[in-house]
């Protein structure tokens, strides 16, 4: 086949999907805030919410972070993104269950930390909301699905909300306007590589 022949199929192949793409695009004409769930075993569910926290600060959004379990204050993204215009961060964890041992305390921190949330979900300012690891919460029973399920149904129209983190109960999948499983096909972590600043937190 000629080069000139192939030109020709590739251009004929593009018009195709172009007309494809084109009609799909044309029929998405709704706006609205969405609700994002990133989960699954592999690595990437905070960074990938991080990220779009940095392409919300980049449309002039103001964005709020609400960080449960983790209790570190020294992380990448802490240290970067608190400190922006615009950017309101909690950290609301006490550090991991297996460092914490103590289910009481676990179960307050979380309620404690659903009601700093509220705030967030609450302002019509706030255009992206991160609950980072807030699938921990719900799936060891900490704080009630239905609760949150309701405040997360009763946020402002155009504010959207990511929440991450493994194990994302069905009803919250189901809830989602988009739902990512992230799949663990290899990590560093288990050839015993600690985990490294700038790429783990």
């Amino acid at each position: 086949m000629s080069e000139s022949d192939k030109s020709s199929r590739h251009r004929q192949r593009m018009q195709r999907k172009k007309t494809v793409v084109d009609s799909a695009i044309a029929q998405a004409d709704q706006d609205k805030g969405l609700l994002l769930v990133l989960t699954g075993n592999g690595k990437g569910k905070s960074s990938s919410a991080f990220g779009m926290l940095a392409r919300a600060l980049g449309h002039g959004m103001q964005v709020g972070v609400a960080q449960f379990v983790k209790g570190r204050s020294d992380t990448g993204e802490e240290g970067f993104f608190s400190r922006q215009p615009g950017v309101t961060w909690h950290v609301l964890g006490e550090g991991f269950t297996w460092e914490t041992q103590n289910l009481e305390q676990d179960i307050a921190t979380a309620q404690r930390g659903w009601e700093t949330v509220r705030t967030l979900l609450r302002d019509p300012a706030i255009g992206l909301v991160v609950l980072d690891e807030l699938t921990y919460p719900l799936k060891y029973g900490w704080l009630e699905l239905s609760t949150v399920l309701d405040d997360l149904v009763a946020r402002p129209p155009m504010q959207h909300v990511v929440i991450t983190g493994r194990g994302a109960p069905d009803a919250l999948c189901e809830a989602a306007d988009t739902v990512t499983g992230l799949t663990d096909i290899k990590h560093a972590f288990r050839a015993g590589i600690r985990a490294q600043p700038g790429v783990d937190w």
